[in-house]
Order: structure tokens, then sequence, then C-alpha cells
């Protein structure tokens, strides 16, 4: 049930967001052209993965229902693009944090990301996340057992070797969720410090440049509201993975806890899907306003 509540909050909520600001002409800006593809991004993530997950949790295995070539194709979609998804979802919040920075660390007359570059960015970051996940869609198959099919990840029959596979999640582990990670703390952090030291007591503002700052950090709230978000319900899942894969005392990985927390650190990771809109909708008026638009 509370699979079902989350897919359902997560195909509304996104979808909402994508038409929002579609329709709402103040909002067609690079950053939310970026949470609109992170939207997209966690549609796709919703459909590819609870859609299986709901499936084997009633069903109480983790049988694959589907076969032959069809069964074979939609094996290594769920979980590449569930991966991609994830992918463009981290890259398009160091975007938002870069143009956060630009705006009020540099401001400059023009935007510093045009629509165009936006579009360019947005499409470049789908090609960076399938290439970097390739090896997920080229080794996950259906393999037969007695007792049924399952979708497995068939990493040594691919490449031959069963270990490069810790060597390849930590790199991309790194790469693509560390990094980028400590890059936005790096950003947002300097973006406070600078907030921080504009405003100096006694000082007065018009009411334009008064406005234009109460929207910055309107919108810079919701930014870091996001990442926040996403760090909370991913690092757990992610740092439980490295450790399945490289912890020498496998007693401990077996055990009841190490599991529980596994569950529970993959009921978060899934969750974000469904988190991600309900902040846009929290902190950022323009958004409930799109919203009652849409419903009058």
């Amino acid at each position: 049930i509370v699979y079902c509540l989350l897919l359902v909050i997560s195909l509304v909520g996104n979808t909402l967001i994508g038409i929002i600001v579609y329709r709402t002409r103040t909002l067609r800006k690079p950053i939310n052209f970026f949470i609109v593809n992170m939207a997209m991004s966690d549609l796709i993530y919703s459909l590819f993965l609870f859609t299986p997950s709901i499936t084997q949790l009633h069903l109480g295995s983790e049988a694959w229902l589907i076969r032959g070539r069809l069964g074979e194709a939609l094996c290594k979609m769920t979980t590449f693009l569930a991966d991609v998804s994830t992918g463009v979802s981290i890259q398009n919040l160091v975007l938002v944090a870069v143009d956060r920075f630009v705006a009020i660390i540099i401001p400059l007359r023009s935007p510093f990301f045009s629509t165009k570059l936006s579009y360019l960015l947005i499409f470049a970051s789908w090609i960076v996340a399938m290439a970097v996940f390739s090896p997920f869609f080229l080794t996950f198959t259906v393999v037969e057992y007695s007792g049924g099919a399952k979708c497995q990840r068939q990493w040594s029959e691919v490449f031959g070797d069963s270990t490069s596979f810790r060597h390849y999640f930590l790199s991309v582990s790194i790469l693509v969720f560390y990094i980028p990670l400590l890059s936005i703390a790096i950003l947002y952090i300097a973006i406070f410090l600078k907030l921080k030291s504009r405003k100096t007591p006694g000082e007065q503002s018009d009411n334009s440049r008064k406005s234009r700052e109460r929207r910055e950090r309107n919108v810079l709230k919701m930014s870091i509201a996001i990442v926040f978000a996403f760090a909370i319900c991913w690092l757990p899942f992610t740092s439980s993975q490295i450790g399945y894969l490289f912890l020498a005392d496998r007693a401990l990985i077996s055990s009841c806890g190490y599991k529980m927390f596994t569950l529970a650190a993959f009921f978060l990771a899934v969750s974000y899907c469904a988190i991600n809109p309900c902040i846009c909708f929290i902190f950022n008026g323009n958004y409930r306003q799109g919203l009652k638009k849409l419903l009058t």
C-alpha cells in the first residue's frame, strides 16, 4: 500500500510540476527547466522501478513474470533507466546549484544559463547518465531457474570478471554521487556566506532590491531543501551497497540488522521521487499559484 501511495504521489506530483512550468510564463527560467528535468527523471524512475517492485512484493518473490524478448527488454530497461534517472537528477542538482551561485555571488545582467544552453545541458545530462550506466543495460538479463525466472545482473558473463563490478560501482558512486554532492555543498556554503555578509546592520534597501532578495532566498530555500532530501534519501542506500560489496565480514552483511538497514535505505531512496514535487509546492509560491490556477 505504501509503495502504491508513493507511486501515485510521484506520478501526479511530477506531472503537475511539468504542466505548471509549461503553462506559467514567469516560471520558464533555467532553474525551473532543470527542476522539470528532475521531475521527468523521477517519473521514469517511478514507472520502471515501482511497478516491478510492487508486483514482486504482492507475489512475495523476485520472480520475473514476463518472458521472451519483451521480458528480456524490460529486465534490461528497468534497472538501467532507474539508475539513469538518478544520474540525471544529481547532474541537474549541480546545475541548479551553479545557477544559484552565479545569480547571488556574481549576478549578471543576462542569465548565466540561456534557454538554449539549458536545453543543451539537459540533453547532455541524459547522454552522460546513459553512458555511465550502460553496463547495467548490457549485464541484466532474465535467468531461468527451476522455480521460475529472475531478472538478474550477469556481470562476469559479459565482462569476464565478477570482481570488476565492485570497482565499477565504487567509481560510479564517487564520480556521480559523492563528488557532485560535495561540489553542491561547497557552492551552497559560498552562497550562504555571501548572503550573510551582504546585509549589514543599519543598511537600508529599496523595495525592488528587497523584493528581489526575497525571491532569491525563497528559490534558494527550495533548492537546498531538494538537495538535502536527495542526500538524506540516497546516502544510506548508496553506502549500504558499497558496504555489501566491500565488507569482508559476511556474517555482518547477512545479519538481520544489516538487512533491515538495507530495506529501510531502499525505501528512503525510492521515496525521493515522491518527496521532490512536494518540496517544490511547499517552498515555492509560484508553483502553488500555478497549481491553484490549474485546479480552478
